[in-house]
């Protein structure tokens, strides 16, 4: 049973931005050559991973 409550929306409010980053990413995988597509996963894949430690670290 949860004992604390929480006060703030910081965990939605980061993964919001993160999820927003992943779009972006995604988007530069579409539109440029191969290092671009190259660089743009990458972005997608560090910002899913950041926007879901934002939500299990401040949710």
């Amino acid at each position: 049973m949860q004992t604390e409550s929480v006060q703030s929306d910081k965990g939605i409010g980061f993964a919001v931005l993160f999820s927003i980053i992943t779009v972006i990413g995604a988007a530069g995988m579409i539109v440029g050559d191969q290092l671009t597509a190259a660089v743009g996963f990458a972005v997608a894949i560090i910002a899913a991973s950041l926007a879901v430690v934002a939500a299990q670290t401040f949710w």
